[in-house]
């Protein structure tokens, strides 16, 4: 039996019904989202899951269901609803259409996020009276479905709560423990704030507020740690910003004035070291662009610059179409993307859904993914990581690129979405990307914002959205690995599965030794 001090005292809460409940959850769902860009309310990310928690805390079954359901419906249907913009306004599907299928993704999102409630009241896990092993298992699979996020059905990385804490203390911890293991310190704090509120311990109270000082302490302490260092001097780049409107992009009477766009945006950054032009900049396959390319690549090489571009890759050989970067002038290399959008690169079920309405036809929905082991771009003796728009995103990808590599480069194309969050969402995990490795990243977009930012997740130099810009400034190449390079996720992914284990066998000593 637990001691009456890890007892939680609840027999003067209010009553509050199922209905009310979910109502809450739902409320506390919407709000989490606010916590990330572009509103950047941090501290709703530690009150919103704590909201979760004190909701579900000695509920059954059902009720913990359908409230974390109503959680995953506040938090997707605010956080992610951008994609009705991909859906309707360029996708063409019907308005109901397009409201139905953005209905439908949410609520898969939020049904995935109900995993997180069966295990939460699975016979192994349930807890009937200890809330610190119920707040230290709730904040371990809050995790865990963030990472099976990640990965389940290609993944879908996106509302990562750690998200919101690279301008905090906690922020430190990045580069060992990366975006997941910032989750779990979140969540942590928010719980702990919960537990001080109801316990009755004032010893207990003071133990776990030190302990929370204790980890924003650390953080802040960390930020001043330089895992990497710089290897030789700056180096001048420009990222050409050409804001081509989406629905006129492929249209083939606007393939002229996209390359003039281009060509004339780049007059003034040929002196660059680097000159980087967005994803599929040239709205032509490689092979149909080779008098254009050649032509750049000239002009590339008679001005010392080296210039990468996205661009469509045709194999002629396996008849397979690739979303890439390709090195002109001083830069060599060519890179596949390898992981794709759903919809937008390829079609699920592809037997079934294609020709079915527009959005399952899009233009570039025929794109193939890269191997996973590639070379890559380089540039002199300097290696570059890439990462094609949503590749981003994926922490242990980038990491793994990375740890032989100089600099990050991301390239992407986010008119997609609009005026929506989506864009600055983006940028928010690009710039996670860089504090986890200690690099650079470089982000050429189409629209914005394109951004130089620095090893430490700041924008030295950044564009505004749907506007013409040339952004220039300089990167400094960066070596050595930070810890997240060489353990990945692993580390927090551990830390979580051990809470776990801790709080099944403490549960199983608690049934054994109850009557």
């Amino acid at each position: 039996m637990p001691s009456p001090a890890n007892t939680a005292a609840l027999t003067n809460e209010p009553s509050i019904s199922l209905l009310w409940r979910c109502v809450l959850a739902f409320g506390a769902g919407g709000l989490m989202p606010l916590a990330l860009a572009p509103l950047g309310l941090w501290p709703l990310a530690l009150f919103t899951p704590a909201a979760l928690a004190w909701l579900c805390w000695q509920q059954d079954a059902r009720t913990t269901t359908l409230s974390h359901f109503s959680f995953g419906l506040g938090m997707f249907g605010v956080g992610v609803s951008w994609v009705f913009v991909s859906i309707h306004n360029f996708g063409n599907a019907p308005l109901p259409l397009a409201l139905l299928m953005t209905a439908i993704f949410v609520s898969f999102l939020a049904a995935i996020f109900c995993l997180n409630a069966s295990l939460l009241t699975s016979k192994a896990l349930r807890q009937t009276r200890s809330l610190p092993l119920y707040l230290c298992t709730f904040c371990a699979i809050w995790v865990l479905g963030e990472w099976l996020r990640s990965w389940l059905l290609t993944g879908f990385p996106w509302l990562y709560i750690g998200y919101s804490q690279w301008q905090t203390p906690l922020a430190g911890w990045a580069p060992i423990i990366g975006v997941f293991g910032l989750s779990l310190l979140t969540v942590i704090s928010g719980s702990a704030l919960l537990f001080i509120l109801k316990t009755p311990s004032l010893i207990l109270r003071l133990v776990t507020a030190l302990s929370v000082i204790g980890l924003w302490s650390g953080g802040a302490l960390l930020e001043h740690k330089a895992w990497t260092t710089a290897k030789g001097e700056a180096i001048e780049v420009a990222l050409v910003q050409a804001n081509i409107a989406q629905e006129r992009k492929w249209q083939p009477d606007f393939l002229m004035p996209t390359l003039e766009r281009y060509r004339d945006l780049s007059q003034q950054a040929w002196q660059a070291d680097w000159l980087i032009w967005p994803e599929a900049a040239i709205p032509m396959l490689y092979h149909q662009a080779t008098p254009f390319l050649e032509k750049t690549h000239q002009q590339a090489i008679q001005s010392e610059t080296a210039l990468i571009t996205g661009i469509l890759y045709d194999d002629p050989f396996e008849r397979k179409i690739y979303n890439s970067v390709t090195g002109l002038g001083l830069a060599s290399g060519l890179y596949h993307k390898t992981r794709l959008v759903p919809f937008g690169e390829y079609v699920p079920l592809e037997n079934w859904l294609r020709g079915m309405i527009e959005f399952f036809n899009l233009p570039m929905s025929v794109i193939t993914s890269g191997d996973e082991n590639q070379s890559g771009l380089q540039i002199a003796d300097h290696r570059i990581a890439t990462a094609i728009c949503y590749e981003i995103v994926y922490p242990d990808l980038v990491a793994n690129t990375a740890i032989d590599r100089e600099v990050i480069l991301t390239i992407s194309n986010d008119a997609w979405f609009g005026a929506s969050w989506g864009p600055l969402q983006h940028l928010e995990m690009a710039q996670m990307r860089a504090l986890e490795t200690g690099r650079y990243v470089i982000r050429a977009t189409n629209n914005g914002v394109s951004a130089i930012i620095t090893p430490d997740g700041k924008l030295a130099q950044k564009s505004a959205q749907f506007v013409q810009a040339l952004v220039q400034g300089e990167v400094t190449p960066m070596t050595g690995t930070t810890p997240f390079m060489r353990w990945g996720s692993a580390l927090a992914i551990g830390i979580c599965l051990l809470l776990l284990a801790v709080a099944v066998s403490a549960n199983h000593r608690y049934r054994t030794s109850s009557p």
